[in-house]
């Protein structure tokens, strides 16, 4: 069974740093993305930033104020976010699109979420 769980949420100042931290556990072949998204009330979940390989992805709006970092094990992701704005608010989930030991597809793998609240 793989399980995402995040963790290092919470209220935060505008201008403000908080790290977000995502341990993976369960039996994985091969991880093809690893990373972050977010859900804002009534609105779609969008990326945040994701690495697959030596590649990482940003979306616009946090270039140059969020960092996406992975072990070498790949067994935890992490999102340290500075600079932040109340935009910023929402579930922020962890993402990975992995291979499990005994099966020939990849499967999408989604932690519980952990709200970010960026409020004065």
């Amino acid at each position: 069974q793989v399980q995402l769980v995040e963790s290092g949420g919470g209220l935060v100042q505008p201008g403000g740093s908080l790290r977000l931290s995502c341990a993976i556990s369960g039996s994985i072949l091969r991880v093809n993305v690893m990373g972050w998204y977010r859900q804002a009330p009534g609105l779609q979940r969008e990326l945040v930033a994701v690495i697959s390989g030596s590649r990482i992805d940003y979306a616009d709006s946090v270039k140059g104020r969020f960092t996406v970092s992975k072990t070498n094990a790949e067994d935890a992701v992490y999102l340290q976010m500075g600079s932040l704005k109340p935009d910023d608010t929402a579930v922020y989930y962890c993402y990975m699109q992995a291979l499990p030991i005994d099966e020939i597809r990849y499967s999408h793998y989604w932690g519980q979420g952990t709200q970010v609240t960026v409020s004065a």
